[in-house]
């Protein structure tokens, strides 16, 4: 079955949006919020809008490093629940996702049995 552009778009979008969360939930262990490090504050400026936008989902007694994972996980239901529905699939599977099937590719070439 051929996979239309527009389902590319909209799974890498969510992705993106998705694997940053978790790297800033990542960057959160090791460094506080408004560190100076360089990548802590590019996760913090790219996912704050997010977290704005999703602040009527999350509840209050969260611990803020928490909240980025938390919509994280949103984000993937999304992705994994209602896009194969709005697109017309019934059941899509592991590892259909094209983001996740192409990491997953590069995984294994890289890393794989020759």
């Amino acid at each position: 079955m051929e996979i239309p552009l527009y389902v590319y778009v909209i799974d890498y979008i969510l992705g993106v949006i998705m694997y940053t969360l978790i790297g800033r939930s990542a960057m959160n262990i090791f460094q506080k919020e408004d560190s100076e490090f360089f990548f802590m504050k590019a996760f913090v400026k790219l996912t704050n809008p997010i977290l704005d936008f999703f602040a009527f989902l999350t509840p209050s007694f969260l611990v803020r490093g928490v909240v980025p994972l938390y919509i994280a996980w949103f984000i993937f239901m999304i992705r994994f629940y209602l896009l194969p529905i709005l697109l017309g699939y019934g059941e899509m599977g592991m590892l259909s996702f094209p983001l996740d099937s192409e990491i997953s590719r590069l995984i294994y070439d890289l890393f794989g049995k020759k």
